[in-house]
């Protein structure tokens, strides 16, 4: 009843509202700063212990002298300015330390033991503030009073730090803010009951400069929690800049600062449900570059980065309302476009494709830029997001094969396709056990005087159900499943046999694969043959693409070292159509360069190629390494390599491909 009467009979209740308002603010302040000072280590923490001890002792300092100065005692009072300080000091530290021990991880029952602690420092800050209390009277203490305030304070201090530390109420965010400003008014209000002052000279204090110095006391107050504030707006700008750059990283593709594949399928549902609420469609399509890997193995990553950076440069910039572009991995893109009429679309697809085809420059070179396009629609080609995008590789790899067209639409017979594709591996597996497998040999002649000098050997599948299928077909699949070693090695061996049984000494050229000079021992293979077969080693040529160094060049290069030193003859094979011919001619001291037949081909009509074909010539020339031009299908191109310099020709005017029974006769009889 006597703190209840101390409350609303001696105190002003303007000034005691007052010094609510700043003891909510700034525990408010407090136990937001407590809040960093929880989810940090080490000298952070210390730091933002700190700053919160700051603004919880200036609330503290503040609540008790503005309720001091709302005290009528019936005489004027005054404060002593040394015992003030030592006050706000000791609200401070004490704060410091309970939130310290409260923090602390080694202690049993930290914060209950903090919350002790910041209680004391409660009722030390307001006895010390006491101290500081000069009134024209006589002043009388009632220890009950005094022990039962310091109760109130201790327990509430505990439940304080518990519910800031290690909350008993989950989701009550306030709770902490509450229960200290309980501590500090349930301790103020009962000590000020412990207080009874007999006034020695009649008067009071005036409203006016009690009102002062209470404005005085928060001004005081609030410039010492004030920096807790600016340190708390601060860093909370700074962990939302923090939040949204992690954001921005974990949806965004770090190298070409397109969107991810996560951000990527994420759109692609909203879009999904955006297009059925307007009955729009929306292409998935898929993007691939073509080549990637070479670019990454001739010029380096570095290179490689260089060339996605520029590729998501050109399609970020090429983006309307309603598309998408995504870096989904590796060099594969997605992109995605909302439509109503088919024009639209197409017209996005030609901007994909003129920024995918525009040459790129890469270390100083300017390469080609090629990239395969699939497309599949929602809902026609199928509802549902992984189907879409299955589709949409489907299409992208029809594109990949069909080098007529590099955009492909999504058709059901391409699944058709896949499945094909998937049993000819099976088959493929037994073919060479069954005896499918038989070997073709195409003429090669000296160009000036149609002498012949030897046979390529090429290799045909006769397959029961399909019949005779492409090397272009099987060739790429049997590199894929590994049945290319053991093919590979079926047709050195037959190669080998039969021109070991020509009367005529021509060489007999065989083509090897990347996997071949990668993954077995040649050298030991090319040694058993021969031995076996009597062939001289000298009349067996071995054509490698530029592709088996991109692969493993170091071992490629110790593989084809010994290969030379057994006296086989090397050819480099497809010459001028890779990026690094050149460099590979540099690597390797190859016996033959085989230049591409699309050269030959076009040679006739085209400036460019002609320009190539004879740049060629001029390379072998100059490093005396003879040049077989490959594709001749025409009189008019045999005469043009026979003027240009050119020591061997192959192609369908010279011979085509047959099995060496209609071939053995020439085979024998030329020479």
């Amino acid at each position: 009843m006597r703190i209840l009467s101390c409350l609303v009979v001696t105190h002003n209740p303007w000034l005691i509202l007052l010094a609510l308002a700043v003891g909510i603010t700034g525990s408010w302040v407090t136990f937001r700063l407590f809040r960093q000072a929880r989810v940090r280590v080490g000298r952070q923490r210390a730091g933002w212990v700190l700053l919160a001890s700051q603004a919880a002792g200036s609330s503290i300092w503040c609540v008790h002298f503005i309720a001091v100065v709302a005290y009528d005692a019936g005489a004027a009072f005054t404060f002593d300015p040394a015992w003030t300080m030592v006050s706000l000091f000791v609200a401070v530290t004490g704060c410091a330390y309970g939130f310290w021990v409260a923090l602390s991880k080694g202690i049993y029952a930290a914060p209950e033991i903090g919350g002790v602690v910041v209680g004391l420092a409660i009722s030390a800050m307001h006895y010390s503030g006491m101290l500081a209390f000069r009134i024209d009277g006589l002043v009388e203490w009632q220890a009950g009073y005094i022990l039962l305030s310091l109760a109130f304070s201790v327990f509430f201090g505990m439940l304080t730090m518990r519910q800031a530390v290690r909350p008993f109420i989950r989701d009550a965010g306030y709770l902490a803010v509450a229960l200290f400003m309980l501590a500090v008014l349930s301790l103020h209000f009962t000590g000020m009951a412990a207080l009874a002052v007999t006034p020695i000279a009649v008067g009071s204090q005036s409203a006016s400069s009690s009102a002062l110095a209470a404005f005085a006391v928060v001004g005081v107050g609030m410039l010492v929690a004030g920096s807790g504030v600016i340190s708390y707006l601060l860093d909370e700008q700074a962990s939302q800049e923090t939040v949204r750059r992690l954001e921005h990283l974990a949806l965004h593709d770090a190298l070409t600062g397109l969107a991810n594949r996560p951000k990527a399928l994420a759109h692609l549902d909203r879009t999904f449900v955006e297009a059925q609420k307007r009955q729009e469609k929306v292409a998935v399509i898929g993007i691939d570059l073509d080549r990637f890997k070479e670019v990454n193995d001739v010029y380096g990553h570095k290179a490689g980065d260089d060339v996605l950076v520029t590729i998501g440069r050109r399609l970020a910039g090429l983006l309307r309302e309603d598309e998408f572009v995504a870096r989904i991995g590796g060099d594969e893109f997605m992109a995605v476009k909302r439509f109503c009429d088919r024009t639209a679309l197409d017209s996005f697809l030609a901007r994909l494709d003129a920024a995918l085809t525009t040459p790129l420059s890469v270390a100083g070179n300017v390469l080609p830029s090629i990239a395969s396009i699939g497309v599949a629609v929602f809902p026609d080609d199928g509802a549902d997001r992984e189907i879409l995008i299955c589709h949409a590789d489907l299409a992208m790899y029809q594109s990949k094969h069909d080098l007529s067209r590099r955009i492909s639409f999504y058709e059901p017979a391409m699944e058709q396709a896949t499945l094909e594709r998937y049993a000819l591996a099976q088959d493929l597996g037994r073919a060479l056990e069954l005896g499918q497998f038989a070997l073709h040999y195409q003429v090669q002649k000296d160009v000036a005087s149609g002498r012949i000098v030897g046979h390529e050997a090429l290799l045909r599948w006769n397959h029961p159900l399909h019949g005779s299928i492409s090397p272009a077909v099987f060739i790429p699949i049997a590199e894929e499943t590994g049945h290319i070693l053991a093919i590979g090695e079926w047709v050195l061996r037959a190669a080998c046999a039969e021109a070991a049984t020509w009367d005529a000494p021509h060489r007999i050229a065989v083509n090897l694969s990347p996997v071949q000079v990668i993954n077995s021992d040649v050298p030991a293979l090319l040694r058993a043959v021969l031995l076996e077969t009597g062939l001289p080693a000298k009349r067996l040529e071995l054509e490698i693409t530029e592709s088996t160094f991109i692969a493993d060049k170091v071992k490629a290069l110790h593989a084809l070292r010994q290969v030379k030193a057994l006296g086989v003859f090397l050819a480099i094979d497809d010459f001028g159509v890779g990026y690094s011919s050149f460099d590979t001619l540099r690597t390797f001291p190859f016996d033959k360069i085989k230049i591409d037949g699309c050269f030959t081909r076009d040679a006739e009509r085209s400036s460019e190629a002609r320009a190539i074909l004879r740049s060629v010539l001029a390379l072998g020339r100059s490093l005396g390494i003879p040049v077989l031009a490959e594709g001749v299908e025409t009189s008019e191109q045999m005469a043009l390599l026979r003027a240009e310099g050119c020591a061997e020709a192959q192609g369908y005017y010279l011979g085509k491909p047959a099995p060496m029974e209609r071939s053995r006769p020439i085979a024998m009889r030329a020479g």
